[in-house]
């Protein structure tokens, strides 16, 4: 049975746009094959036929996400990720405790293989950067506050598993224990598209450190 729209699932509405909170265990669009029909975005269209995916949270990371109810808007908004006029960050458990308060982590990806979708550090792939900020620790985990400046497909959860410090309950890229998948989209920010107004989205995180 597909999933049904979920109305706690709704963060801001208005005639342009809507942004959401995607659980995680969703896919934001459909995959290949029927077994993966299930996504946000159809279950938002059966509220909201005119809606367009703006951009994609990996299916077990839950979060912020912003959908147009236009043409017009969709490209508008589009085009304001591409030329990274949006704020996204996110937080995210890992494991261990990284050298030092902050830092960057440059590094290119490419895709390694398709089914299921596989991405690893490439010197020929796309350039990724990720900021990240250690906000607290606790045994042998730690809790970081990231903004990627990139917005590749499991940038993320690459660039964390390249750092030597995997996201919990990763089952890809790290250590897959945890119930969940630990990492949420907390926070969204941009310039509203139809009177420039600036946006500014938080959203609480559903995970507790370990």
């Amino acid at each position: 049975m597909p999933a049904l729209f979920d109305p706690l699932w709704l963060v801001y509405e208005d005639p342009a746009l809507l942004v959401l909170e995607k659980p995680s265990g969703l896919l934001s669009q459909p995959g290949l094959g029927p077994e993966l029909s299930d996504s946000l975005i159809t279950a938002v269209q059966s509220e909201w036929p005119e809606a367009r995916l703006v951009h994609r949270l990996d299916r077990d990371t839950s979060g912020l996400i912003v959908v147009a109810r236009s043409a017009l808007v969709h490209r508008a908004l589009s085009q304001a990720f591409a030329e990274r006029r949006v704020e996204k960050r996110y937080v995210a458990d890992v494991s261990g405790v990284p050298d030092g308060e902050e830092g960057w982590i440059d590094h290119p990806i490419a895709k390694r293989q398709h089914r299921p979708p596989l991405y690893g550090v490439d010197p020929a792939g796309k350039p990724c950067r990720t900021h990240w900020r250690l906000s607290s620790q606790h045994s042998s985990c730690s809790r970081l506050a990231l903004q990627p400046l990139t917005g590749r497909s499991h940038q993320l959860r690459v660039h964390l598993q390249a750092l030597g410090h995997p996201i919990l309950g990763d089952p890809l890229y790290g250590e897959g224990s945890a119930a969940r998948l630990h990492l949420h989209a907390c926070g969204l920010e941009f310039s509203h598209p139809s009177d420039g107004r600036w946006m500014h989205f938080d959203s609480p995180v559903p995970f507790v450190l370990p």
